[in-house]
Parts: C-alpha cells; sequence; structure tokens
C-alpha cells in the first residue's frame, strides 16, 4: 500500500527518488518523503503531507544532494498522516529507515526503547524499527550484524530499507511478508516495493524472498536468506515498455485501462489456446496430472478478485460438474476447515502480494491443500513463486486504484483452467470448441462496447445527483453486478449495493423509489424472463432501469426504462462483455462529480497489510 524507493549510485539519486514515489502514486497515500546522505553533510531528510508534487516543491529550491538515498510514500495505519508521522523516520541524525507493512509487536518493543532512554516523535510503528536498529547497531558493533539482529526481533509484515551515515556506500534492506524487489543497473543498483517505480533506470529485477535481507551498493548486491546463508536470486527482465505505465492520450489510467481490454484479453489467451482448444500444458508441466486428481476447487480471492473467483464458481460447477467454494481470503484464514479429497486451492490476485491472500495459501499448504493454483499479474510476486501451477493474466501494469483489466483478464485465465478442467470431467470436445471460439472472439466485441462509451456518458448524468444506487444480476452475473456496484462506490463515493434479482422481493424493494437507480445486466440464457419479471418489480415502485443487455434479448426503452444493446455471446461468456460497460458507468460518473478516479480516497492499489 505504501510505497519504497532506494538508490546506492555514482551520480545524484535526489530525482530518481522523487521519480520512482510519483510512479508510485496509484497505491494509494497520504504523505511523501525522502533521506538523502552525504558524507559530509550527513543525512538530508524532507518529509511532507499530501502529494508528492508537495515534497518535490519543497526540495526544489534546495534539493539534496548524495549517492545513497531512500524514499517513501506513506499510507496511513499508525497514526494520522502529519509531517511527523511521515517516513522517513531516524534515530539521532545518522540513521533513516523507510517501511511498508505492520509490526505488530511494536509497543512492546517501545516501551524497552523507551526504558533505554530513545526518545519517540511520531505515532508510527516504523520509529520502532529506526531505534532498534540504530540500539542492536550500538550493542554488536557492526552495522551489519545489527541490523540482522533487529530484524529478527521484529514480529509482522514489512519491507524496510536502511540508511546510515556510518556506510555511506550502503543500503540494508529486507522484506518479510511485503513485496521488494531490488533494480540492477550499471555500476548502479535500486530497490523499490514496485518494479514500476524504477523503470526510467532499469528494466532488471531481483525479486526478494521471505526473509531475505540484502546489502545494496552501487557495485554490488549481497542477498542472505531466512537461515542466514548466502544466496543468488536470480534477475528478471521487466517485460512490459516504460510508457506502459504512462496516461498517453487517455484523461485517467482507468480510462485507458478500461481500453486496453481487448489487447490485453489478447495477450492472456495467446499460447494457450487454439482454435478449438485450451492447451492445458500452459498451466505447467504438472497441470496435466494435477488436474485429473482435483475433485473439489477451493477459491480464496479478495476485492475486485473475489468477484472473479464467484464468477468462476459457476463455470467450474456447470462445465467441470466439481463442487467450488469461494471464500474471502481474510475469512478463510482466521477459521477451521474441513479439506475435501483432491482439493485444489485457487488463489487470485492481481498483485501477488496481498496480505491475506498470501497467508491463505501458506496456512492451506500446512493444512495439507492437495496442489495450489494462483492467477497473477506479477511475475516473481510471492504467491507465483509458492503456487505449483500458475496462469499469468499478461494485463500489463494497472494503475488506476480501481482494478478493470486485471478483472477481466483473470476471468479468462479462470474461464481456460475451467476449460482444461472440465475436459478432464467429461467436457465434450465440441462445447469446448464451441467456447473457445466464443472466448477468442470476445476482444473484438469489447471494442464494440468501447463504441458505445457516448451513449454511457449521457446515462451517467441520471446518477450525479444520487446518493444511492442498486445493482442487479442473476447467475453468473450477479458477481459482475457485485463487481458493478464496487466500481461506483470506490471512484464515486455512491452508496452502491448488489443483490441476486430474485431477492428483490425479500428486502431491498424497501429501498427502490426515484431516487434509487437500478442497474442491471441481462444475458439471453434461461434466467432471461425470470430477470424480466424483477425488473417489472422495480419498476411498479417508480425506480428508475439502466439495462445493459445481450443484442438478443430484444429488450427495449420504456418508461422510465433505459436500455443499452451489447453484443450477443455464449451464455457463460456473459460476464467478461457485460463487466464492461459497468465500468465505463462508474468512471463517468464520478468523472462528472469530479472526484480522483484514479486513486479514489482512503484506497490503495495493492493491499498488503490486513
Amino acid at each position: 500500500m505504501c510505497g519504497i524507493v532506494g538508490a546506492a549510485a555514482r551520480r545524484d539519486v535526489q530525482g530518481i527518488l522523487i521519480e520512482g514515489l510519483r510512479r508510485l502514486e496509484y497505491r494509494g497515500y497520504d504523505s511523501a518523503g525522502l533521506a538523502v546522505l552525504d558524507p559530509d553533510s550527513g543525512i538530508q531528510r524532507q518529509r511532507e503531507v499530501g502529494k508528492v508534487a508537495a515534497l518535490e516543491e519543497a526540495v526544489g529550491s534546495n534539493p539534496p544532494s548524495g549517492h545513497l538515498g531512500i524514499a517513501h510514500t506513506r499510507w496511513a495505519t499508525h497514526g494520522k498522516p502529519s509531517a511527523a508521522n511521515a517516513h522517513p523516520h531516524m534515530s539521532g541524525e545518522r540513521l533513516a529507515v523507510v517501511h511498508n507493512g505492520i509490526i505488530e509487536n511494536f509497543e512492546p518493543l517501545r516501551d524497552q526503547l523507551r526504558n533505554d532512554g530513545y526518545t519517540f516523535t511520531s505515532e508510527t510503528d516504523t520509529e520502532v524499527l529506526a531505534h532498534l536498529i540504530a540500539r542492536e547497531y550500538a550493542n554488536a558493533g557492526d552495522l551489519v550484524t545489527g541490523f540482522h539482529n533487529a530484524v529478527s526481533q521484529v514480529e509482522g509484515a514489512y519491507a524496510l530499507a536502511v540508511l546510515h551515515a556510518d556506510e555511506p556506500e550502503t543500503l540494508l534492506v529486507a522484506r518479510q511478508g511485503s513485496p521488494l524487489v531490488i533494480g540492477v543497473g550499471i555500476g548502479e543498483h535500486f530497490v523499490a516495493s514496485d518494479q514500476l517505480a524504477l523503470l526510467p533506470v532499469t528494466d532488471r529485477f531481483i525479486y526478494l524472498a521471505e526473509g531475505d535481507t540484502a546489502l545494496v551498493r552501487a557495485e554490488s548486491v549481497t542477498i542472505t536468506d531466512a537461515s542466514g546463508q548466502r544466496v543468488e536470486r536470480p534477475i528478471n527482465r521487466f517485460e512490459h515498455s516504460a510508457d506502459a505505465a504512462e496516461k498517453g492520450n487517455y484523461r485517467h489510467f482507468m480510462l485507458k485501462e478500461i481500453h486496453e481490454q481487448p489487447d490485453v484479453i489478447e495477450a492472456t489467451l495467446q499460447g494457450r489456446v487454439t482454435e478449438s482448444r485450451v492447451l492445458e500444458q500452459a498451466l505447467g508441466t504438472e497441470a496435466s496430472r494435477l488436474l485429473g486428481e482435483v475433485r473439489h476447487v477451493q477459491i480464496v480471492a479478495c476485492g475486485t478478485s473475489f468477484h472473479a473467483g464467484m464468477v468462476a464458481r459457476y463455470w467450474i460447477e456447470e462445465l467441470a460438474g466439481i463442487p467450488c467454494s469461494v471464500e474471502v481470503a481474510s475469512e478463510f484464514r482466521y477459521r477451521s476447515h474441513v479439506i475435501q479429497d483432491g482439493t485444489l486451492f485457487l488463489t487470485i490476485s492481481q498483485s501477488g502480494e496481498t496480505a491475506d491472500t498470501l497467508a491463505a495459501l501458506r496456512q492451506a499448504r500446512d493444512a495439507g491443500f492437495r496442489a495450489a493454483l494462483a492467477i497473477c499479474n506479477v511475475p516473481g510476486s510471492s504467491l507465483v513463486r509458492e503456487s505449483d501451477m500458475v496462469i499469468m493474466t499478461h494485463a500489463g501494469p494497472e494503475i488506476g486504484v480501481a482494478s478493470t483489466k486485471a478483472f477481466t483478464t483473470q476471468l479468462t485465465a479462470l474461464l481456460m483452467f475451467t476449460l482444461a478442467l472440465a475436459r478432464h470431467n467429461g467436457l465434450s470436445e465440441a462445447r469446448e470448441a464451441e467456447l473457445v471460439q466464443a472466448l477468442r472472439a470476445i476482444p473484438h466485441q469489447m471494442r464494440a462496447i468501447m463504441d458505445l462509451d457516448d451513449s454511457i456518458k449521457q446515462l451517467s448524468q441520471w446518477f450525479v445527483d444520487k446518493h444511492h444506487s442498486l445493482f442487479l444480476g442473476r447467475g453468473s452475473l450477479y458477481p459482475v453486478a457485485m463487481e458493478g456496484a464496487l466500481k461506483l462506490k470506490e471512484i464515486s463515493y455512491i452508496h452502491a449495493e448488489a443483490y441476486p434479482a430474485g431477492e428483490l422481493k425479500h428486502g431491498p424493494l424497501a429501498l427502490v423509489d426515484s431516487e434509487m437507480p437500478v442497474v442491471t445486466v441481462a444475458p439471453s440464457n434461461d434466467l432471461l424472463e425470470k430477470l424480466k419479471s424483477n425488473l417489472q418489480e422495480v419498476r411498479a415502485r417508480g425506480g428508475e432501469l439502466f439495462v445493459f443487455a445481450d443484442s438478443e434479448t430484444a429488450m427495449g426503452d420504456g418508461e422510465g426504462t433505459h436500455v443499452m444493446t451489447i453484443p450477443h455471446t455464449d451464455p457463460i461468456l456473459a460476464p467478461l462483455l457485460c463487466t464492461v460497460p459497468l465500468q465505463l458507468l462508474s468512471y463517468h460518473v464520478a468523472v462528472l462529480k469530479g472526484t480522483d478516479v484514479d486513486q479514489p480516497r482512503n484506497l490503495a492499489k495493492s493491499v498488503t497489510v490486513e
């Protein structure tokens, strides 16, 4: 959620740090700061509440000079947003630290340190790290030893970077439960919580493993694993161009990412499907054997990824005939489990570092689940490294906090997985071929939906002065309605809830009136007539209806009913197409309301804490 940037070079690093922070703004934050070390003048620190631009302005008149530095964008967990709580935190004048995550035992550590004479000037858990490292360095007489001793006392999730005036060429870094990468340059090295921050200076990265610590210098990197052994980690080349993290001609990243969906879905399919079948070996060398042993699927995810998992449950049970359970990761990890024989544990995460999802995977390993499959967008992420099978979504960088292309590429990957699994459980070649051909047509059909953008923009005006909205769906489109409601509330701050359309008469109808717009998606399937009846219930109570309907439903406008048709597809694939107009609707409502579309209040992109 917070962002870290660091650099050890033979040139001034202040500009690198600021640009790195700017590229991490999408993650969500409330303050920013940096510390640059010059051997002659010591550590120069600057912290500001608000945007990175405020920090840049503050250092602009007198920029700090030095070849070693760390920087941070903070999203408040301990203590309100303030300059005093912003990172970097220092112990004395010679040590500075930046930190992502949560130190769970910070209170007893703080009490110890206060008893030892250390003074605290912030409300954060991070300041404990600064004083703890300083104390252990003083006790050991060696900075590296003191750093390792300090880290060994810490409980919780962290990625941290430390500099000390006694070691003016060295960054000390560590990760446990929160991502951290090392960027490899020519005669210089960098660190960041997200490789996007470093694309202007390098496209080669080392992904630290759980429990790793490292000494990062301009000319070298030395990594130690959790057991204290020196290790080598591979260097990976970033697959996307640097301009993937730029808005281009679009007003917002979110709009750009909505329009990228046809292309990234094609990328997700590339090399994994023929004209008529899914190539299951794309899931991994052991995929064929493991899929043949699956008798139950347990899906665990958070937020938008959870909605993707809910859609997949309908697919898995209909096409593969195998029971499927879906649960929010933050609930799954804190309850007892009854594990059915042959259960595949399937996790979904855009970043691969979502704290609750990652913890649930590790718990599942300990509990004895048969195998693990990850659907993820970030190669080298913890979720990818710790799973038996992986389907990379190839969505490219997603900068907008409200997920769009990550969701539809996750659905694409989940449908490919379902078809591969269903083949082991009686799905006919003819039916698989029908669905693969329909899936290959989705990008073209999505481009046709993009042409409706102006019409959807007109519809959005109905929502601007409303405070509540209701989203309805049936079958596999109920999770799509949930995703639509989530998008609207995330970026426009309009309260929105989703219900299965058949549940209207069990309570939600009490909310319906002329001030409650009701949005629904209508596929051409066996549930259509029942859905139409549900919509009549809304109209009878004076509700204004907004319907995105498959072109074969033959639905049209009427009094209080606004219908927009989208291309016809096989009902199995309807969630992919129906998602797009809901994204566009939410986007245009937010723009009209003047909210911060790409960085909605109180939210962050990658949720790496509980």
